[in-house]
């Protein structure tokens, strides 16, 4: 297995999406073990970190996707599991343009004000309940609600291409897991996708 960590991850770079303007980020944790074992565990030992999550604590690392309107992976990453929503973000976002959507994690202003000036990116995000509202386009706002089309692409990858299991034996064998997953992701014929039909106005 080690030796197709390699080409499999050239091969993934190769299908990755091109950025139409609409994009979504979001991450979710791969646990590497129960929380009962934590102790226990040595595979991922000097790796992998505890980290809290919606649903609770565990102890593995977070993956962080991005991906267009059309549920195409643009870019991606693995980080410990206590690495905050917002460090990966100006790596990810290389190359793209437009907007992108994000949860509470992702907010910052000034994280915000940097994507604007590097990338001319703007950062959308829900704002949390002691913050001052604000305004934004509809479209915006509605695009906003459809960021759960990312946390469909998230569960399609735990529950049917199996990127999140206890059963590693080695780190190899967790990124050969996990990059086979995102490939046969890639090749799935019918992803998520908003449907969105950006009209083009014929020339005068």
């Amino acid at each position: 297995m080690p030796t197709v960590l390699v080409p499999l991850g050239a091969s993934l770079h190769t299908h990755l999406g091109r950025c139409s303007g609409i994009s979504f980020i979001d991450s979710t944790a791969l646990a590497v073990c129960r929380n009962p074992r934590i102790h226990q565990h040595q595979v991922s030992a000097g790796r992998a970190a505890r980290g809290k999550t919606s649903v609770g604590w565990c102890y593995g690392f977070k993956l962080h996707l991005v991906v267009h309107d059309q549920g195409k992976l643009l870019a991606f990453c693995l980080t410990p599991g206590n690495v905050e929503d917002r460090r990966p973000v100006p790596q990810l976002v290389i190359g793209l343009v437009g907007k992108l959507f994000g949860d509470q994690g992702s907010l910052s202003q000034p994280l915000a004000e940097q994507l604007l000036m590097t990338h001319g990116l703007h950062l959308i995000t829900k704002l949390r309940k002691q913050m001052r509202t604000r305004l934004l386009a509809w479209s915006d706002t509605l695009l906003l609600r459809k960021r759960a089309i990312i946390e469909t692409i998230t569960d399609q990858l735990k529950h049917i291409y199996q990127i999140e299991h206890s059963r590693h034996r080695s780190p190899i064998n967790f990124l050969v897991n996990l990059v086979a997953g995102l490939i046969a992701y890639c090749h799935q014929p019918k992803k998520p996708s908003l449907g969105l039909q950006l009209l083009t106005l014929p020339e005068a």
